[in-house]
């Protein structure tokens, strides 16, 4: 299984990328994991909404551009669907089961996602209601990722 992060945002604090390191290193025998960080477009505290489409279809853009065409996508959405650890791991599982090798899963900028990049999931997922940073998602969202494979795999972790 391969997996690919695809983010809007550098992540620059160590304690984040340790954070990320560490599930990374633990996911070695599950599967392989890439990170692609772009760029995110500068946008001010009062932009328009005209303004705001254009930065998401400019970041939507660079997202597009690394998802290849038999890839299948998650979008991260807070109005996508919600699930407990189970549920997700399930999902993952049947995604595996049924020949999928390469999942990418796309987590916006300050902004979100183009309309774009959201139709072009096939799945919208939410972790919670609540807006978190790109930084903080991701190492959330690994964590996740990690906890599914142990779920999947009968290990003990997700109690």
């Amino acid at each position: 299984m391969e997996i690919n992060i695809i983010s809007v945002g550098k992540i620059k604090e160590s304690y984040f990328l340790d954070g990320i390191d560490e599930y990374k290193k633990r996911m070695g025998p599950y599967c392989s994991i890439k990170f692609t960080q772009l760029k995110d477009e500068p946008a001010g505290e009062n932009i328009s909404p005209k303004d705001e489409e254009i930065i998401l279809n400019k970041e939507g853009e660079r997202i597009l551009e690394k998802i290849k065409d038999e890839d299948y996508v998650i979008v991260l959405d807070l109005s996508g669907k919600t699930m407990d650890s189970l549920a997700f791991a399930k999902k993952f599982e049947g995604l595996m089961v049924s020949g999928i090798g390469k999942i990418d899963f796309v987590i916006g900028g300050s902004l979100g996602l183009s309309e774009d990049v959201k139709k072009r999931g096939n799945f919208s997922l939410s972790f919670s209601k609540f807006t978190f940073p790109h930084k903080l998602m991701k190492l959330i969202l690994m964590e996740q990722i990690y906890r599914a494979f142990r779920i999947i795999n009968n290990h003990p972790y997700h109690k």
